[in-house]
């Protein structure tokens, strides 16, 4: 059998996304024929003490408190970042310049110019690049763009989404990096992931209308006093796409008793889909050519008959779950690394979202409709 090349990985970062992205590459290499063979090489951490236990629970073979010890070793491929947003550029840049492919969490960047700049950058230097978008990796979500594409909704007329939990809902939690204003807030954070959905699903959005609310004022900070809040903890919009339809989003991560309601509706003149993240291996389709008295949204259940399931359990109904969707990003970022095929999402796909929240944002400090 001939020997496959080595994909090295350096992961920035060994909380709840660090462990995901882990979970990500170990499950890809099993249920996947990767061209690569990912080798899991060193993991930098906050300290020296927190790296080597984080390296040692994961299976990376070093660790380091120094991030840009990594950029440095030859043998090392892809940085992966799941740092706090604020450093994302900061490690993305030093990655690309030093010819490493880069993998980095949502948002892309704080603004839509520092995601820009770190895009060309990327295209510069000729590395792939990838962002952590991977609910659009769901074969549910695949399926749904098929229906839609092949014209079993008609016309499409009109989208709702939603991006709801509650990690932020008691007051008394205190103050994260996800409040920094650069990049913070419920829109940037969820939001992002519901406009992603809508363009993969719809295509282009042209116009937005956006309305912010920050619900809670301020927050406990590190040194036993209060934070003024300055993100929204709520971000709405009404969307126009180029399509002609025309829809809503929201992100809100105050939803008192969500816990991943990543969630759409799509209605057309022959039929309906609606999706949520709470149920991901349900799609529910509505046909307006069933019989009177027999209407109504009926489940399709995930199967291997919707690729890449199978790859993962051989029976319908038995259902994976979000790392596994973790597993289809990283597969079809490998592919992407050995030129086979396009990033899932790449740096550019990472501007687009981040250029969209802006315009959100701007629209809601305008009151006014915004192209984009």
């Amino acid at each position: 059998m001939t020997e496959k090349p080595k994909l090295s990985i350096g992961l920035i970062g060994s909380g709840f996304m660090g462990k995901a992205h882990v979970f990500g590459f170990a499950t890809a290499q099993k249920v996947f024929d990767l061209p690569m063979d990912i080798t899991l090489h060193t993991l930098a951490d906050i300290s020296d003490e927190v790296a080597a236990r984080a390296a040692h629970d994961f299976g990376f073979a070093h660790a380091t408190s120094n991030w840009r010890e990594m950029l440095e070793n030859p043998d090392i491929d892809v940085i992966d970042i799941t740092a706090p947003n604020a450093l994302h550029k900061e490690m993305a840049m030093a990655a690309i310049a030093a010819g490493k492919h880069v993998y980095c969490e949502k948002p892309l960047a704080p603004r839509a110019s520092d995601a820009e700049e770190m895009a060309e950058a990327a295209e510069r230097a000729g590395v792939k690049t990838q962002v952590g978008f991977n609910y659009i990796c769901n074969p549910m979500m695949r399926l749904a763009k098929e229906m839609i594409e092949a014209g079993e909704l008609g016309e499409i007329r009109s989208y709702r989404g939603l991006h709801a939990e509650d990690y932020m809902a008691n007051a008394d939690d205190p103050f994260t990096f996800r409040h920094d204003p650069a990049g913070g807030g419920a829109l940037a954070d969820l939001g992002s992931h519901t406009l992603a959905t809508a363009e993969y699903l719809l295509g282009p959005i042209c116009e937005v209308m956006g309305d912010c609310v920050t619900a809670i004022s301020q927050r406990p900070d590190a040194k036993g006093g209060q934070k003024a809040i300055e993100v929204d903890d709520i971000g709405r919009a009404f969307l126009r796409f180029a399509n002609g339809a025309s829809g809503s989003i929201e992100g809100n991560w105050i939803a008192t008793g969500r816990k991943m309601q990543h969630y759409f509706e799509v209605h057309g003149s022959k039929g309906g889909l609606i999706f949520t993240g709470e149920r991901l291996n349900e799609l529910h389709f509505y046909s307006v050519e069933d019989a009177p008295g027999r209407r109504g949204f009926r489940k399709i259940e995930a199967a291997p008959d919707h690729p890449p399931y199978g790859n993962f359990c051989v029976a319908p109904g038995h259902q994976i779950g979000f790392n596994d969707l973790k597993a289809n990003e990283v597969a079809g970022f490998v592919n992407a690394i050995a030129g086979q095929g396009k990033e899932p999402f790449s740096f550019c796909d990472g501007v687009r979202i981040q250029t969209l929240v802006e315009q959100i944002q701007k629209s809601s400090a305008t009151s006014a409709w915004i192209s984009v």
